[in-house]
């Protein structure tokens, strides 16, 4: 080869080289750059919410209604930040996704619009039962703890026996999940038999071919206070075999027919609920979509979906419950029929007549339930005249070092930091009567739940 050729050779080879090194050398700047954007974009495109905060958010107690008077809390509101889900939103405020989707016209879950209010559905219509005890309404997916309970003694022989009735002073409420269409919980009265903390799960056998089916394969015992454990780290025994009222390793479970017929609660509501309910506490499981009450003179309704389908339609079932409670004649049929149509499970003004102050709807959620939603993340604010209460961010996570009793739905029941950097205290199981925690023994629970 000439020395042109080896020259010519070489100058081509030598620029084809740095080229490649140029580029390569660009290509990692870029690189860098997109790293860098995106660590700084992170906390402000993508809401962190943490366990320690779920487990330290405040537990409320709600003082029980005098006379006829059967609801308590106030609908609030709160803005969608950027990240959140209503699985988030909603354990934060002690409520679940699914009742935060219905009050704002069927809002997705997942994917909530960045910027809009939304209602909270803090305010409830107490069920149409004795107010004694644990009730829990089967299609609102909603358990009601009378506080506090009557007193029971256990003896030798495991009998348990009445020593002492109290009459409820407040009321504490957590959202649940049931069980599936093909494994409905069951309804009926019942008491808590047993309190065990980090129960051990013993498949039953129709559970354990159902797993061994679906995956291949599946153990038949697991072992408590592992994480796998779906009981969680707490369970209360009833009376009705199989059943109880216990924790969750999936909390997006609460709100959802997803279980075999258990009761499942956020692992914070289900430590508070056990550390408060004494062995012998009377409970019911009642079926109740459509509920009415009052608040002075005005009469509202509350609407939800017939989980089980056990009804031919909700509408006859209006109608059916109107004279079962003697309210004909104080009923507006076309606000009752509005109602039953957005089936909202909040308490909505069905009586005659203009709706009075603390019965109407923020402007924020009437939108919500007549629009359905896009769920755009540019969706714009929608605005409220005057919205009951708006939920605002605390600079510090709230003091949770008793139990508070509000009226209403309180005020410091805010949103943590964005993002959430505190750490808090395990939660608190205190009372103003203090905790009544009464441990169950060593007996392991055998459960029909997953």
């Amino acid at each position: 080869m000439t020395d042109q050729c080896r020259f010519a050779a070489s100058g081509h080879c030598g620029g084809r080289d740095s080229g490649k090194a140029m580029a390569k050398k660009y290509i990692g700047w870029v690189v860098v750059a997109m790293l860098a954007l995106a660590a700084y974009a992170a906390p402000v495109l993508a809401h962190s919410w943490k366990e320690t905060q779920f487990a330290n958010r405040p537990l409320y107690a709600y003082p029980l209604p005098s006379g006829r008077d059967d609801i308590i809390g106030t609908l609030t509101t709160y803005k969608i930040q950027p990240g959140d889900t209503l699985l988030d939103v909603g354990r934060w405020f002690g409520l679940s996704a699914k009742e935060i989707s219905d009050a704002n016209g069927h809002m997705d879950w997942w994917l909530p619009p960045a910027g809009r209010e939304v209602i909270l559905p803090t305010e409830y219509i107490l069920p149409d039962s004795s107010r004694s005890g644990i009730i829990l309404n089967v299609p609102e997916m909603r358990l009601y703890y009378y506080f506090p309970s009557p007193a029971y003694t256990r003896h030798r022989k495991g009998k348990v026996t009445a020593t002492a009735f109290h009459t409820a002073r407040v009321v504490y409420t957590f959202p649940v999940g049931l069980g599936r269409f093909d494994w409905k919980t069951p309804l009926g009265v019942w008491r808590v038999t047993e309190k065990v903390k980090d129960p051990t799960w013993v498949l039953p056998e129709d559970i354990y071919q159902e797993h061994l089916e679906r995956d291949g394969q599946a153990d038949r015992v697991v072992p408590g206070g592992v994480p796998e454990n779906p009981l969680g780290h707490y369970k209360l025994d009833l009376s009705i075999p199989e059943y109880g009222l216990h924790g969750t390793n999936v909390p997006w479970g609460v709100g959802m027919t997803v279980s075999h017929g258990c009761v499942r609660l956020y692992p914070e509501d289900i430590e508070r609920l056990y550390s408060k309910t004494p062995v012998g506490t009377p409970g019911e499981f009642v079926y109740q979509p459509i509920k009415f009450g009052w608040r002075g003179d005005a009469l509202y309704v509350e609407v939800h979906d017939d989980l089980y389908g056990k009804y031919p339609g909700l509408w006859r079932l209006a109608t059916q419950v109107v004279q079962q409670r003697n309210l004909t004649g104080k009923v507006d049929m076309a606000k009752l029929e509005k109602a039953v149509e957005l089936r909202a499970g909040i308490p909505t003004y069905v009586g005659f007549g203009d709706v009075p102050p603390d019965g109407a709807i923020p402007e924020v959620a009437a939108a919500a339930l007549n629009t359905p939603d896009t769920t755009e993340s540019t969706a714009a604010v929608s605005s409220a005249s005057s919205p009951p209460l708006s939920m605002t961010t605390p600079a510090a996570p709230p003091d949770l070092s008793s139990t508070t009793i509000s009226s209403t739905s309180p005020p410091a029941m805010s949103a943590p930091a964005f993002p959430p950097t505190a750490t808090a205290p395990a939660p608190a199981a205190a009372d103003d009567d203090g905790p009544d925690d009464r441990p169950g023994g060593d007996w392991q629970s055998k459960s029909s739940d997953e």
